[in-house]
């Protein structure tokens, strides 16, 4: 005897808690499967435990933040913007907070308060939530999902896929939703890490493991580093590590090493001080001359750092300014704004944020969530090739593409079969 319901959502995360609860609250029978022991892992662990709901924005600066694919968030975003999101946790007892960078945290920067209010509001609504509640296989039987879980068997109407992408592959996101998707004839466009810490087998790099610079800008490109259009451009905080590189600004233009990440010949060339020009830092460097270049340069960067691209550069740290030639001025600006460091790779899903790529979307009706190939099934969240920038965009997408796929499903086959 299988168990029947009118929705089920199959990935307890941002988008599938959303989706439940919503759908839920319209009177469906909707049953939330996960097959972790414990629900909203990602959540748990994203932001240094911290959870960055959003950005502060409104929906267009949501919508520009993912390029191409923000058009595909219209509906998503007029169903649920940035605002109404605060405004839902915050009246679930989370109060938020905007940080400098515009990141949207709970004032208590503690995910685990985010994923408590995620279960209340799903406790409220009625649907019910089965943990460790792995799906093996999901069939269309013409009238209706027939879904096999390692305890039963499970009758729905509406299938939601709230699966996940293949980032941090620990929380359960292991891809298992694409394999669904395919047999349901949707093409997969190729996942790929995003939002990912980059390698570096530069020695300099790695004797800096654990330096941080607020404000960096990276430029990544291949080859020759002279070329006109680099693959990504971030400013942002960055950080040096034992492997390599992290830190948001590194994070954000990975993405195009896991694009092509066989060419063997990426650069991140680094700004350590994009405030300043270049013009501007060689007038700076000719005055004070009786200054020593390590310490005029510590004043505006970690020591460390310094004399390392002093020692780059091929400079003493206790070189005067005034002994400075042309030539040594200018090399000294190179390696502050435009210091190239060779990039290997990346560290892969098990690192990755976010996962870039997914169930196209052009095989999907962003007005509602449902798949345009087979009726009654329906995605939201990252198993979307949908990936934004880091900053709460991709929580933002996840949470609205779920309210709105719950407020969709259960149209003309809400009864039960």
């Amino acid at each position: 005897m299988s168990f029947e319901c009118n929705i089920a959502v199959i990935g307890a995360g941002a988008a599938g808690y959303f989706a439940a609860a919503c759908a839920a609250e319209r009177g469906l029978q909707t049953l939330l499967l996960e097959k972790n022991r414990k629900p909203a892992v990602k959540i748990l662990m994203s932001g240094g435990t911290r959870c960055n709901l959003t950005q502060a924005t409104d929906r267009r600066g949501i919508v520009e933040a993912f390029g191409r694919q923000g058009r595909f968030l219209h509906s998503a975003l007029a169903a649920l913007g940035p605002d109404e999101l605060v405004a839902l946790f915050e009246a679930e007892g989370v109060p938020t907070k905007v940080e400098p960078t515009g990141k949207v945290f709970p004032v208590s920067d503690r995910a685990v308060d985010v994923a408590a209010a995620l279960g209340r509001m799903l406790e409220r609504s009625g649907a019910e939530l089965r943990l460790e509640s792995a799906v093996t296989a999901i069939e269309h039987d013409g009238t209706g999902f027939v879904i096999c879980t390692d305890g039963e068997d499970i009758r729905a109407a509406q299938v939601v896929l709230t699966t996940g992408g293949q980032s941090y592959p620990g929380c359960g996101t292991t891809g298992d939703g694409y394999v669904w998707a395919k047999q349901f004839g949707h093409k997969i466009v190729p996942p790929r890490p995003a939002l990912v810490p980059l390698l570096s087998d530069d020695r300099w790099v790695q004797e800096l493991s654990g330096v941080t610079v607020p404000d960096v800008e990276v430029r990544m490109v291949e080859g020759d580093q002279a070329q006109k259009k680099p693959a990504g451009v971030c400013r942002g905080s960055f950080l040096f590590t034992h492997f390599g590189l992290s830190g948001p600004a590194v994070m954000d233009v990975s993405r195009a090493v896991t694009a092509r990440p066989d060419t063997g010949n990426w650069q991140a060339v680094c700004d350590f001080l994009p405030p300043i020009g270049e013009e501007k830092l060689l007038a700076q460097l000719s005055e004070g001359k009786k200054k020593v270049v390590g310490s005029v340069l510590s004043e505006w960067l970690p020591r460390r750092l310094v004399e390392s691209l002093l020692a780059e550069a091929g400079l003493p740290v206790d070189q005067r300014l005034a002994e400075l030639s042309k030539t040594r001025r200018a090399k000294l600006v190179q390696v502050l704004k435009r210091m190239p460091i060779a990039i290997r790779g990346s560290q892969g899903f098990k690192k990755a944020e976010v996962t870039a790529g997914g169930v196209d979307l052009s095989e999907v009706d962003s007005r509602n969530m449902q798949s345009k190939l087979c009726p009654n099934l329906y995605f939201a969240g990252e198993i979307l090739d949908l990936d934004g920038p880091i900053g709460g965009y991709n929580f933002q997408a996840a949470f609205s593409t779920g309210w709105l796929a719950g407020e969709k499903v259960g149209g003309e086959s809400n009864e039960l079969l």
